[in-house]
């Protein structure tokens, strides 16, 4: 069966959309978390304990690691969680947009618009909550470089709904693989395990939301916006899975930053972190038929593929 057809055939079995609204109304009201309650801001770091599993650093397994301290290598990852959260807030002020431009035109009464009012203040929280633990952790400065900050900007203005929500799953996707590693650790800082399962917990709605709705909305696209939106997917994928972290990470650790950068670029054990975090994405995604053409070139330049 054609890739298509495939699609087609799967949109026409999921869920009716108000009724897993009005599912996930249920679920959030049950189980939202107040990240200023729920996370004890003024508990001070432990010293000797990681913020991300080494394994999982830009830098792991490199020469340039194997030269660092105990204490660069856990302020390293400090650094770089600090980036993964800056990173997070940058996508998730572009996905309330795209949320709200979706729910524009739709019936205020409908549960579908009330569980995506809902879901952009879930995500309000979530990037309070980030950047609070990114100011904790020294680096609430971090995020994306101009070209890819402008990018965001005419993504949010201009998406369609397939990209809309094909875009927040793939971010969603891969901090939620890392998180669900990170709130089971025990190893790893209290603030940070506690931040993981918050986001953890929360997010599962949100990709439900946008899997089925990416079901519904791709469908509908002919053969140009089909070949359109897997090409400025890519794009997506490209830009943000390649700044995940700043390199003004190595630098606040005292490393030489073009000496870092290129190591991180050539490590094999970074490009295996990545695909981990986007194994799950990739196989939905390729299941839709969203992985395909040209933009196929960014997904492997990104290294994922």
């Amino acid at each position: 069966m054609s890739t298509t057809s495939s699609v087609d055939a799967t949109a026409g079995r999921i869920p009716d959309r108000e009724d897993t609204a009005q599912r996930l109304l249920r679920t959030s009201a049950k189980h939202s978390y107040d990240p200023a309650v729920e996370i004890a801001w003024d508990a001070p770091l432990a010293p000797d304990r990681y913020f991300i599993d080494p394994r999982r650093s830009s830098l792991y397994g490199t020469a340039l690691w194997d030269r660092m301290s105990e204490q660069q290598r856990i302020d390293l990852t400090k650094h770089e969680l600090a980036s993964l959260y800056c990173m997070g807030i940058w996508f998730e002020t572009i996905l309330m947009q795209m949320l709200l431009r979706h729910v524009y035109d739709r019936p205020k009464g409908s549960a579908h618009a009330r569980y995506a009012w809902t879901e952009i203040a879930d995500e309000c929280r979530h990037s309070v909550m980030f950047s609070r633990a990114a100011e904790k952790f020294g680096g609430a400065h971090y995020g994306p470089d101009w070209l890819v900050h402008q990018l965001g900007r005419l993504l949010k203005t201009t998406s369609n709904g397939t990209l809309s929500f094909g875009g927040a799953i793939y971010v969603e996707e891969i901090l939620d693989a890392v998180q669900r590693e990170q709130m089971t650790d025990q190893s790893l800082q209290p603030m940070v395990q506690k931040v993981s399962w918050i986001h953890v917990v929360e997010e599962a709605r949100h990709i439900r939301y946008a899997r089925e709705e990416t079901h519904r909305q791709w469908p509908r696209l002919g053969p140009l916006g089909r070949a359109y939106s897997r090409f400025i997917l890519a794009l997506v994928v490209y830009f943000s899975t390649s700044r995940l972290i700043d390199p003004k990470v190595y630098a606040a650790v005292g490393l030489d930053v073009d000496e870092a950068v290129a190591a991180a670029a050539a490590n094999p054990h970074w490009r295996e972190t990545k695909r981990f975090a986007a194994h799950k994405v990739i196989t939905f995604f390729n299941e839709v038929g969203l992985i395909a053409g040209p933009g196929k070139l960014l997904w492997r330049r990104a290294g994922l593929l």
